[in-house]
């Protein structure tokens, strides 16, 4: 699950961006309005953690964008000002959830998480998908109840391809879903390849159906009946 980080008190967003990714998210930070900006309107996130007071704007300004472009990205509020007036406009304009500072990393990862849980999977931490389940919560995932041991980043890639059924997903999006800004370190999308690969050859080994179907010339679809 991919998390960017809006705050602009730095040594509060790196130990965000610490816990947060310590707890197996992909996270990004942005520490002004306009490298806010300049994220949202190119990537697509889970989870936004969104400070109201920033430099060169607004917070619920940065909100008003997303809710314009109808982005289903969950929406965290994060501030000092802890008054009643910021939480309802929050609310009113689309935040999901708000928290006022301070806070401890553990409350706030749980907000995260239900978040994600609400928007993604309906309220569900297991998601069940015939003789395939994952379990987001202990993160881990199994084959007609046997364990499906897979590295962090083939979980990560069974989550989004199980958070997006029966969609098409183009290789780019799953390289900067997986890895974000470093996605530009690679030359080519091999790393994507084996990753898939190596995940389907576990799920089948299992008795698992193969659901991870390729279109031709444009990515992968997670196809369960």
């Amino acid at each position: 699950m991919k998390v960017l980080i809006i705050e602009d008190e730095k040594v509060l967003g790196e130990s965000i961006v610490a816990y947060l990714r310590g707890e197996d998210y992909l996270c990004e930070l942005a520490e002004t309005f306009s490298q806010a900006l300049e994220k949202i309107e190119t990537f697509q996130y889970d989870c936004i953690l969104l400070d109201i007071t920033l430099p060169g704007g607004s917070g619920l300004e940065l909100l008003r964008e997303l809710r314009a472009n109808r982005s289903l990205d969950g929406v965290l509020m994060i501030s000092a000002r802890n008054s009643l007036e910021d939480k309802v406009k929050g609310l009113k304009l689309g935040a999901d959830d708000y928290l006022p500072k301070p806070f401890h990393l553990s409350e706030l990862g749980a907000r995260v998480e239900a978040i994600i849980r609400r928007k993604q999977f309906q309220g569900n931490h297991v998601l069940r998908f015939n003789e395939l389940s994952i379990d987001t919560q202990a993160r881990t995932a199994t084959v007609q109840d046997q364990p499906l041991v897979l590295t962090r980043k083939e979980y990560q890639l069974l989550l989004y391809f199980a958070s997006n059924k029966g969609r098409v997903i183009s290789r780019n999006a799953l390289a900067e879903h997986l890895w974000g800004e470093d996605m530009d370190v690679a030359d080519n999308y091999d790393f994507i390849y084996t990753h898939i690969k190596n995940l389907r050859r576990k799920m089948t080994q299992l008795g698992s159906e193969d659901y991870i179907q390729s279109i031709y010339g444009v990515g992968y679809k997670f196809g369960v009946r």
